[in-house]
């Protein structure tokens, strides 16, 4: 009997587990809230229903008769998921009671300090909050939603006015269920410094397994926006000293959420002498995963699909899996102008035919038409992504600068679209 597979999810990441599980012989079935989701022209069949109505999802499910189910690359994906699996009769690895493990800020950061890891001092608080209850805080800090998804809804304040003044904003990108009893509140922590990490784990019969760690680098600060990301660089130049603590910690974190099966992504600051941790999250790093199979030759997309079907598939990959890859690749992640419609992007793609990037551009998705408009809070985070290789480190940071020298792409004003970058140093 053929397999009938439910992908949630219908962005650009998920086109190739879409092309993946159709090659593998599964009826495949996409559905999110997005009627021109890319990857659903891929798929036998899809549906437009926003992924926050699980019960229609679920619905679905039945209807369509799948037997399986998976998403990833997504918070918000992995909490409603969680939903539609419990709803529809779905295996999956999380259950609703697990959610919060991940989903729910102050729960995660608790866990953490239970547990004997690092984290920023961090409170939540409520819209009539006292200004005493912030008295012990170290500023700038930084609020954000209790359980938002995409970096949305993240200031970074110096005052308690501007808590105050920001309240509302942060606290509309917060996802609360229907029986929560406070839904009027929002995350206060302080500002991390130092380098940050992106760390890919995957759960197997109760065992954590490291699959990478990556180097996340942005921009200085500005104002009241959190720094932006611009480069993820593969593999980090600490994955070996990092390694062994860091996947530690995630060991003592899924003997308190019960986690059995399934990825754990871990951000985290190292100033040095400590490795702070920022965020826990139980699906896959978006925007980067697609490194992580250049690099080893581990594929993201086979691993979420034997999960489903062929799970003593896992293990074997895992098995053979090292983290400690000889294999040099840099994720660029270009932003544009919030608001700003898209005239002439000619200059970037030529920049990218250039002589001076030949042999190193590994793949280049511009995620924007001439004549729309950025909307980066939509289902494009960034206005393009661009992922490049290298022979070592150090060329792979000369073609970094050389990229974030020379892009450039113009808004139906003349004006330059593109948010300036800068390479990181030590």
């Amino acid at each position: 009997m053929q397999h009938r597979l439910m992908i949630i999810g219908s962005s650009f990441e998920n086109i190739e587990l879409v092309k993946m599980s159709k090659s593998r012989g599964y009826y495949t079935v996409v559905c999110d809230g997005y009627p021109d989701g890319p990857a659903k022209k891929f798929a036998d069949k899809a549906y437009t229903i926003d992924v926050r109505k699980p019960h229609e999802i679920a619905d679905l499910c039945k209807e369509e008769q799948v037997d399986g189910i998976i998403g990833s690359f997504s918070d918000l994906l992995y909490e409603q998921i969680t939903k539609i699996a419990t709803y529809a009769d779905l295996r999956w690895y999380a259950e609703k009671s697990q959610i919060k493990y991940y989903r729910k800020k102050n729960v995660v950061k608790s866990v953490l300090k239970e547990i004997g890891a690092k984290v920023p001092h961090n409170k939540v608080i409520a819209k009539d909050f006292k200004d005493e209850e912030l008295d012990n805080f170290t500023w700038p800090v930084v609020i954000k939603p209790i359980n938002g998804w995409g970096s949305k809804g993240i200031y970074v304040v110096n005052s308690i006015d501007e808590v105050r003044d920001r309240f509302d904003k942060v606290l509309k990108y917060s996802l609360f269920d229907e029986e929560e009893e406070d839904t009027n509140v929002i995350q206060v922590e302080e500002y991390c410094y130092g380098r940050e990490y992106n760390m890919i784990t995957w759960i197997c019969d109760g065992e954590a397994h490291l699959i990478s760690i990556a180097d996340r680098e942005k921009n200085p600060r500005e104002g009241y926006t959190v720094p932006l990301l611009n480069r993820i660089a593969y593999p980090s130049k600490n994955t070996e000293s990092l390694a062994e603590e860091a996947l530690d910690i995630v060991k003592r974190y899924i003997k308190v959420s019960g986690q059995k099966d399934g990825p754990v992504c871990v951000q985290f600051f190292y100033d040095g002498q400590d490795i702070v941790i920022c965020e826990v999250a139980a699906r896959v790093f978006g925007y980067e995963h697609e490194m992580v199979e250049w690099c080893s030759g581990l594929s993201i997309e086979a691993i979420l699909l034997d999960y489903v079907y062929e799970p003593e598939r896992v293990k074997e990959a895992l098995k053979n899996h090292s983290p400690l890859f000889d294999k040099n690749y840099a994720g660029i992640y270009f932003i544009g102008r919030q608001g700003a419609v898209l005239a002439d992007q000619t200059a970037f793609k030529d920049m990218v035919a250039s002589e001076r990037l030949k042999g190193h551009i590994e793949q280049y998705i511009p995620y924007y038409n001439e004549g729309e408009t950025i909307d980066n809070y939509g289902p494009h985070s960034y206005f393009t992504s661009l992922f490049i290789k290298a022979d070592s480190r150090e060329e792979l940071d000369d073609i970094t600068e050389y990229i974030f020298k020379n892009a450039s792409a113009k808004a139906d004003d003349g004006t330059e679209l593109l948010i300036p970058f800068m390479l990181e140093t030590d």
